[in-house]
């Protein structure tokens, strides 16, 4: 196990991780090259290439965007949105691209910004950039937008890496099994594991503040979430109901009934979801959990748990982010986090399952019952195709966070009403979700070419 929790929970910016996060990150790091390989004054021109789902999907998600965004060398968790947006609209305004935020070059965005439909065979993300000089090409870099804005380079995809630096750590694991086997042999919590490993990033003190800083800002996207209000961008004039649901809530709190006694806590986590979803969706900071598109499962529940639970503080808050951990690392190495690869079981269905097992960890659960949590929360996404309307993270991406974060709730439940015995295993689940993403057709896996993204066009 290779990857850290600070790798899989990215502060980033919307819509996509793959579409937006990846691509920005990548182009970042083709100028980065050029200007630290002293090329960077030579250069007269430079284009992208866009390929596959980043091609059939990318002006909904942004990524023509993200990519001169990260030409002109900002990052996705450094960059301001809205300074972001003014400078990226300068360039399509000007025709001037500051390469790497210091090489004015000439930018004709049609001409160097290209979508082509057709799919390189290492990912169906694929993003391509040449620079180019007064003899030719100075410099040409293939890079792959892996999920959860994970990027690799050609020899990097060559070689099946997965985005993140290879590190040793003192307990490795491969499944699920030998993560349980390791639990039981050291007498650890999934969540103790999983911080043992992390000591071989950073010490225990640093992993602990960066996962509170993570927390910090998923309850900021939440908190803006809450207070943004108007029509999501796009063209689909999707309105943002966060702000009006919290209002309806706080005022019904106050005269309760048995019915909104009993759907009060649901009705939160639905309100925390959609925050963090419509956030997304007009191109706000947000954390990768693990991937935008998904974003708004894990901080829904952590949420929940941090709301409804007497006592809850920022131990909790690490032990559910670490447990999370667990699972999102085995279903990004054994099978995809990429809703280009294998569709949105890889997103929804992943962050369901992570925050399953994060919520059964910090109510007691053994290492047996978050597996089977994981398990459960992953199992009831298998098959869930990634069919973005108008090829926007808006319909029906928003919802099926709420709709997740709920199943993630129940999947905990039920989980810890058992002994942990259970006959499919997280590991079987995982296989599944793999097996399932190769044979879905490619028109349901983020092209906005089947499924409800065609249906709401027949209507």
């Amino acid at each position: 196990m290779t990857i850290s929790a600070l790798d899989l929970f990215k502060i980033g910016i919307g819509p996509s991780s793959s579409h937006t996060v990846g691509p920005m990150r990548a182009a970042c790091l083709f100028a980065r090259h050029l200007r630290d390989g002293a090329g960077l004054g030579a250069v007269r021109r430079v284009e992208a290439r866009l390929y596959g789902s980043l091609a059939a999907t990318g002006i909904g998600h942004g990524t023509d965007r993200a990519v001169v965004a990260g030409l002109m060398g900002s990052e996705p968790d450094r960059v301001e949105p809205d300074a972001m947006a003014r400078a990226v609209d300068a360039v399509r305004l000007d025709g001037r691209l500051p390469l790497a935020g210091t090489h004015d070059i000439p930018f004709d965005w049609p001409r160097d910004l290209r979508l082509l439909p057709v799919a390189l065979p290492r990912h169906p993300n694929a993003l391509r950039l040449a620079a180019h000089g007064a003899g030719g090409v100075l410099h040409e870099a293939t890079y792959y937008s892996i999920g959860g804005g994970f990027v690799v380079d050609e020899a990097q995809a060559a070689a099946g890496e997965t985005g993140a630096p290879a590190v040793a750590v003192p307990l490795p694991y491969a499944s699920a099994e030998e993560l349980l086997a390791l639990c039981r042999r050291h007498g650890l919590r999934v969540a103790d594991l999983v911080l043992r490993n992390e000591a071989a990033w950073r010490p225990e003190a640093d992993t602990r503040a960066a996962l509170l800083a993570v927390w910090q800002a998923m309850k900021g996207c939440v908190a803006r979430g809450l207070r943004h209000e108007g029509v999501l961008p796009g063209g689909l004039d999707v309105v943002r109901r966060a702000p009006a649901m919290h209002r309806r809530l706080n005022a019904r709190d106050g005269q309760p009934n048995l019915i909104t006694q009993t759907f009060a806590a649901m009705d939160w986590v639905n309100l925390y979801a959609l925050a963090v979803n419509e956030e997304n969706a007009a191109g706000g900071r947000v954390v990768t959990a693990p991937t935008n598109g998904a974003a708004g499962v894990v901080p829904a529940v952590l949420h929940y748990f941090m709301d409804f639970q007497r006592g809850a503080g920022d131990a909790d808050v690490v032990d559910f982010l670490l447990a999370a951990t667990a699972v999102g690392v085995l279903i990004k190495t054994n099978a995809s986090i990429s809703g280009a690869e294998v569709g949105c079981q890889g997103e929804v269905g992943s962050a369901c399952a992570m925050a399953a097992a994060g919520l059964a960890q910090v109510l007691g659960g053994t290492p047996a019952q978050v597996e089977n949590a994981a398990e459960i929360g992953l199992e009831h996404n298998l098959g869930l195709t990634c069919d973005p309307v108008g090829g926007l993270v808006q319909v029906p991406c928003i919802e099926r966070n709420a709709m997740a974060a709920v199943k993630a709730i129940n999947a905990a439940q039920l989980a810890l009403g058992g002994d942990g015995t259970h006959k499919v295993s997280l590991d079987a689940a995982i296989r599944t979700l793999r097996d399932t993403g190769r044979d879905m057709h490619d028109k349901y896996k983020e092209t906005s070419r089947g499924g409800l993204a065609v249906a709401y066009t027949e209507c």
